[in-house]
């Protein structure tokens, strides 16, 4: 699907339907939030709905919801990635994400850790000073 805003009130249900563990980290990002365990992102609030990261036999099952579909950033048919999208309705179904995202959750758990990239500092973030044009003659 095409990058829409992620509206507010999905933020609330989204962090509601986690798993209660206390490995779950939130994270923002696309202007939502995305829930990672052990460096693995496994769960994200992007346009309307919630992407997952599933294995191959839950894929399946989660691809035959419908108005589910492959995790499309961009809206151009390319995949940029092995999440799913799940339907929006979901979003209104506290119970059936919740199932959803724990699937996800303890998916995420058989992945090795990924490692923290080291955070930029202060100094390095800054933009490189403009060079001087020479003066013509």
């Amino acid at each position: 699907m095409p990058w829409v805003k992620v509206p507010a009130e999905n933020h609330a249900p989204f962090v509601a339907a986690l798993p209660a563990d206390p490995r779950i980290e939130i994270a923002k990002m696309f202007g939502g939030l995305a829930a990672k365990v052990n460096g693995n992102i496994f769960a994200g609030l992007f346009g309307l709905s919630a992407m997952l990261l599933l294995d191959d036999a839950e894929k399946k099952k989660a691809l035959a919801l419908p108005g589910a579909s492959m995790f499309d950033p961009m809206g151009d048919g390319r995949m940029r990635s092995d999440k799913v999208m799940l339907p929006p309705a979901m979003m209104k179904d506290p119970k059936a994400l919740s199932q959803w995202l724990g699937k996800a959750f303890r998916f995420a758990l058989t992945l090795p850790p990924k490692e923290a990239k080291p955070k930029k500092s202060a100094a390095a973030k800054k933009p490189a000073p403009k060079a001087k044009r020479a003066a013509k003659k």
